[in-house]
């Protein structure tokens, strides 16, 4: 999960009007080419302003911590392209179209708080981007297919996130124990589009490490440590009249996520669902591969697995687009997909997977090194549907 906050999507915007993704070096000779140095204390943008159109930011971490690059609408909440996960003198390019208007940057040294900001602004020009017939048509079935997905995916979250919420308040821990990671399937395949809600992801889906000073800790990963105490040195546990509260709140919060995407003006452009599979992969780099965000349940290969499903639903959506502009882009992916799926296989036990701990050393070195395998292509994956 991420804690910057979002407002929800746009209803539509169309491809002429806002793209964005993940690209190679940025041209120097390019005016829309732009330098980011983020580091602990500052977030140095090369340039305030260029004119409308393709805008390129070639982000570097010069800060210790591993840091993230945002481009957000003027109200400062709507994400319009990011760049997440870079680590300590590591570079990576954000691609966005924008139309004429004004912005915000902001870098997040440390994956935390709302970040060092900045206005941008962006001046009209005459570039304008030229879609045909048959693209556009492969773009919209790709949309209306990833809602539908999207709305499929929330409802059974739903189904199992009540009837997990049964089995907890009426004291029936193994059961709730065994449903736990199955019900969080559901939520982790679809995470970038439940974090685009506001405050719904920090509400529903808050580690305890992420959690600040003043803030109330609800959701998934509160119950999950009264459900998995072990741990939780001196832990005490939750009351009855708590398991009823944290229960009945993470029910009207899945209930709101179910509504929003099954809202009539709930809908996708196509970088947006190429992002989503970026970003889902940058999820399991971030916090499952490393047992970070199923601390207590250590439970961490279903959300590997789940984030890693969503990536590949939103690859497989965008790929009749991008055999028609870059097929060798596609099978590379294709085939690195597959590889990270046999190499998380290794790990199942029954329908589910071994606990996180049961990982040496060496078995996190090789899922790492294949997630570095697929994130590498992957992050092109949008600019080259763009293109």
């Amino acid at each position: 999960m991420r804690l910057l906050h979002r407002a929800a999507l746009p209803a539509v915007l169309t491809s002429s009007l806002l793209l964005a993704g993940c690209a190679d070096k940025v041209d120097a000779d390019d005016p829309r080419a732009l330098t980011v140095s983020s580091s602990a204390d500052a977030c140095e943008v090369s340039k305030a302003e260029v004119p409308a159109g393709t805008v390129s930011f070639e982000v570097t971490n010069t800060g210790d911590a591993v840091t993230e690059f945002y481009v957000l609408a003027q109200d400062g909440l709507q994400i319009l392209g990011e760049v997440e996960n870079i680590g300590r003198d590591l570079s990576r390019t954000l691609t966005v179209q924008l139309p004429q208007g004004d912005y915000v940057t902001a870098c997040k040294p440390g994956m935390k708080g709302d970040g060092i900001r900045a206005d941008f602004t962006v001046s009209a020009s005459d570039e304008k981007v030229e879609v045909s017939a048959d693209e556009k048509k492969l773009v919209d079935t790709a949309v209306v297919n990833y809602r539908a997905y999207v709305q499929d995916q929330a409802d059974q979250l739903l189904t199992r996130t009540e009837e997990f919420a049964r089995l907890y308040t009426s004291g029936k821990d193994d059961e709730a124990r065994a449903l736990y990671p199955v019900a969080r399937i559901h939520w982790e395949r679809i995470e970038p589009v439940a974090e685009s809600f506001g405050d719904l992801d920090p509400a529903m889906d808050l580690r305890e490490a992420d959690v600040e000073q003043g803030d109330e800790w609800t959701g998934w990963h509160r119950m999950e440590k009264d459900l998995w105490p072990a741990r939780a040195e001196g832990y005490t546990p939750l009351t009855q009249a708590e398991r009823e509260k944290y229960a009945a709140d993470l029910v009207a919060n899945t209930k709101k996520l179910d509504g929003l995407v099954d809202a009539d003006d709930f809908t996708f452009t196509i970088d947006q669902v190429a992002n989503g599979s970026t970003a889902l992969l940058e999820e399991v780099a971030a916090g499952k591969v490393t047992g970070e965000e199923e601390y207590w349940s250590r439970t961490d290969l279903y959300d590997f697995q789940a984030n890693l499903d969503g990536a590949r639903v939103a690859f497989e959506g965008v790929r009749p687009v991008l055999d028609s502009k870059d097929p060798e882009l596609a099978e590379t992916l294709d085939a690195r997909f597959t590889a990270l799926e046999q190499l998380l296989a290794q790990y199942r036990d029954g329908d589910g997977f071994v606990g996180y701990d049961e990982l040496d050393t060496q078995d996190v070195k090789q899922l790492k090194d294949g997630v570095d395998a697929l994130s590498e292509p992957l992050s092109t994956l949008a600019a080259a549907v763009l293109a």
